[in-house]
């Protein structure tokens, strides 16, 4: 068995004054009784950690876990037949920082249905620079393809400079899309422009209550925003469109929602999930990203980070301040 004396861990645990994030030095004795040890290299930083790192009301249901939604390393020790000693693998949901302890640590044991292989095409590195939220946009892309929305449709990301939308602006270029972009930041509108933005919406259009069918303007939509932004491009999408919603960093609520464009448009509202999502969903989203995503595209949209900084910036994704996507290297 390999061993390791000591290694640092960013542990949710319940205090009297709440769930607290905080540096632990664990041992492998401290991880989950899972099949599968994993050598962490790197993890990343997704809304979701946010809120179970910094959020008003914690996330983490059961404590004490290690938080980090996602992970990438080599598999160091394996009880399962499908996974060897020096596999490169990657981990995106299955309640990880939820309800299983995740990828904010050196070392963590995963249950072996949980994990995908890194395509070739990938470094661990650039597995967390698509990390969940890439791995969500591919979900989106390949349910509008499954329903039929034609490669060379006017598609709108919403959120669209964040880590789920600026890799949903290079996907969906990729496919054909011509991509509008939604965005508050127009200082993001370069970089959008280079991932194959065609165009700019301002979000405030998009906010506030919104008539029940709005003027046609898209043919499709990926949304990782919800609430009345959500409300306003179901109503704005043209006849026989879908739009594949994700997210809820506006509101996971849908103020003034009405039926109108599902029955008079035939709108459809597919609802995509990243965390229990079954394996073929999942080999077929990262087969789209190695297609489709090359990594100087990655390199434009990710940056590294420290572990030690993840709770200031949880406190910036959550307030919107994070561009793109964040790699976090667990050993620094």
């Amino acid at each position: 068995m390999t061993q390791q004396s000591s290694f640092r861990a960013l542990v949710v645990d319940d205090t009297d004054d709440g769930q607290v994030a905080q540096f632990r030095e664990l041992t492998d004795t401290d991880l989950p009784d899972h099949d599968v040890l994993v050598e962490v290299e790197y993890s990343s930083l997704n809304y979701k950690d946010g809120l179970v790192i910094a959020g008003p009301q914690k996330m983490a249901r059961r404590t004490p876990l290690v938080a980090g939604a996602d992970l990438a390393g080599t598999v160091l020790e394996s009880s399962n037949p499908d996974w060897k000693p020096g596999d490169r693998v990657v981990v995106n949901g299955w309640g990880l920082s939820e309800t299983q302890s995740g990828g904010y640590t050196r070392r963590q044991r995963v249950k072996p249905e949980w994990l995908v292989r890194i395509p070739d095409a990938f470094s661990t590195r650039d597995a967390m620079a698509i990390g969940t939220a890439g791995y969500t946009s591919a979900l989106c892309l390949d349910a509008l393809e499954r329903y039929g929305i034609a490669s060379d449709a006017e598609l709108l990301v919403t959120g669209a400079a964040g880590g789920v939308g600026s890799i949903a602006v290079a996907l969906a270029a990729a496919a054909g899309h011509t991509v509008v972009a939604a965005t508050g930041r127009p200082e993001t509108h370069d970089f959008l422009s280079e991932l194959g933005a065609s165009s700019f919406v301002d979000r405030a259009e998009l906010q506030g209550k919104g008539r029940p069918l709005g003027k046609e303007r898209w043919d499709a939509a990926v949304d990782a925003v919800g609430g009345s932004t959500l409300v306003n491009v179901l109503s704005q999408i043209r006849y026989g469109g879908a739009v594949a919603a994700c997210g809820l960093t506006e509101s996971p609520s849908m103020p003034d929602a009405t039926v109108m464009p599902h029955i008079l448009r035939g709108v459809a509202l597919l609802g995509v999930d990243s965390v229990m999502a079954p394996a073929p969903l999942r080999r077929s989203a990262w087969d789209r990203l190695a297609r489709d995503l090359p990594a100087s595209t990655l390199d434009s949209l990710s940056r590294v980070e420290p572990l030690s900084d993840v709770p200031r910036l949880a406190e910036e994704i959550l307030a919107g301040k994070v561009r793109g996507r964040v790699v976090v290297d667990v050993t620094a």
